[in-house]
């Protein structure tokens, strides 16, 4: 092994790899710089896992590995006052983006252009399934009445996804492979692009991870009923374009593109991110492309599908209305859960309130009765299109406790008027956790306490873990953890 500080410098700038130092500085500030192997040495992840109320991870030296650390205990917010009987308790997942990382129907070779292509490949991404049974593992010990899946459920609106997806939170047998038996992807060992890691020789080394991450393996799956929303990655191709004829073709294709002319100038708008996705991904776009077997059930599927199968595997079994996943379900005889789904169908990630979407959330909290309110999107309101005209009619409901979202892949609480606004992190990037609310109530009104949950780390998702922690992109440079009163809070209404 090398030193500590060239360990802690390779950690720093995270497990992307370049073959040489000289290349790795002139390659963008999106490679990193390689160690040599020392796979064995220790653990991948620290037997850490549940409630950060008791303990969770840390990193106290700036090392790059992760260690066991003391709990971090619930931050009074909005108010100060013993909280009472419990209400309600319940969870939330979100953007899990549970993938087929050997599709042709992906753009990792974009990742290098940076801005928003920053999001199209993770060193971790072939373990997705994996790190999505050990969040569930660690929510069934905190033991929520209800779990919410706030969208981004899977990463490319295919077939295949959705199936993994399902299976792994509803406790059956998950087969992660895709096309012939094996890895077939940018991260084999025999890679030459020095832009993507490689388990089996890039430090940290994982040899053999990535055959082990197509095996089938038995999911726990949650004890609790889950609600699901969509989210823009479940029914748009990379989360951007609607499926097309053409996109179609070439996913359950036998092409793959794995890189791009380096001199490429990135898209800076949206509209451009949108147009160049789907340049690639329909044949458009002439990019150098290599054989890699065909899978028929890497289609992607439309909206009513993606929503047709989520509602008959969920708790949600009825039809949404208007083609969109708008529900309300009571979780206790205390909380009233709306859900507002933020999608747009034409394309593009930012969020959509429409009009019509805000009249029916008025007719719901008035339905609500005296119950407390909590409303949840995949999008944040205070980012979406229209999310304004929503918010100002939460605003008018005195019941109303919470507005809770994913999306931005960041754990954030923030007060808006009377009620908070909570978004937490993703599955996808560090630091991979799920959240608990418990509603309690107090002499003037309510608390609604809030704690992060670390996985357990074993196996794949360990590996997940610590790949995501030293991601150049990831969590850790990007602070996705937020801080100390945006993970673990105890907010006040009333």
């Amino acid at each position: 092994m090398r030193p500590p500080e060239e360990i802690r410098h390779a950690a720093t700038a995270g497990p992307r790899r370049a073959r040489a130092a000289v290349l790795a500085a002139a390659i963008l500030a999106l490679a990193a710089v390689a160690v040599p192997a020392c796979s064995g040495d220790r653990a991948a992840s620290p037997a850490v896992a549940g409630s950060t109320l008791q303990a969770t991870l840390a990193d106290p030296d700036g090392d790059g590995f992760l260690q066991a650390g003391p709990g971090e205990p619930l931050v009074d917010r909005g108010g100060r006052a013993a909280p009472g009987a419990t209400l309600a308790t319940f969870a939330q997942l979100t953007d899990t983006h549970v993938r087929d990382e050997e599709s042709p129907a992906r753009v990792p070779f974009l990742d290098r252009l940076g801005g928003r292509f920053t999001s199209t490949f993770r060193p971790q991404e072939a373990f997705s399934a994996q790190t999505l049974d050990a969040s569930v593992r660690a929510l069934n010990r905190e033991r929520p009445e209800a779990v919410f899946v706030t969208g981004d459920i899977v990463d490319n609106a295919q077939e295949n996804e959705l199936t993994m997806a399902i299976d792994t939170l509803d406790g059956r047998e998950v087969h992660p492979g895709s096309g012939a038996p094996g890895y077939d992807g940018v991260q084999a060992a025999d890679s030459a692009d020095p832009f993507y890691y490689r388990p089996d020789h890039d430090s940290p080394r994982h040899p053999g991870s990535l055959a082990a991450a197509q095996r089938p393996f038995k999911a726990a799956g949650l004890d609790a009923p889950w609600y699901p929303i969509v989210g823009n990655h479940d029914v748009l191709a990379q989360g951007e374009v609607p499926p097309t004829p053409a996109i179609q073709a070439w996913a359950t294709g036998g092409r793959l593109v794995t890189t791009l002319d380096p001199g490429l100038q990135p898209p800076t708008e949206e509209t451009q991110a949108k147009q160049a996705v789907a340049a690639v991904l329909s044949g458009a776009a002439s990019l150098p492309s290599v054989p890699t077997p065909r899978d028929p059930h890497r289609r992607m599927l439309s909206s009513p599908q993606v929503e047709r199968r989520l509602i008959a595997a969920s708790a949600k079994g009825t039809a949404a209305p208007g083609g969109l996943m708008d529900y309300a379900v009571d979780v206790g005889p205390h909380v009233r859960a709306i859900t507002l789904d933020t999608v747009r169908r034409d394309g593009t990630s930012k969020g959509l309130v429409t009009a019509a979407q805000t009249a029916w959330l008025t007719t719901q909290l008035q339905q609500a009765g005296d119950r407390w309110v909590i409303v949840l999107s995949h999008n944040p309101l205070d980012a979406s299109d229209g999310g304004a005209a929503a918010l100002a009619a939460l605003d008018r409901d005195a019941r109303v406790v919470a507005a809770i979202s994913g999306n931005r892949h960041k754990n954030v609480v923030t007060r808006h008027k009377r009620f908070w606004l909570v978004g937490t992190s993703s599955l996808a990037d560090y630091p991979q956790q799920a959240r608990m609310f418990r509603l309690r109530a107090t002499r003037t009104g309510v608390a609604l306490e809030t704690w992060m949950v670390d996985h357990d780390g074993k196996g794949l998702a360990g590996v997940s873990r610590e790949l995501a922690y030293l991601d150049a992109q990831g969590g850790r440079p990007q602070r996705f953890a937020g801080t100390r009163e945006d993970r673990n809070a105890r907010l006040y209404v009333g």
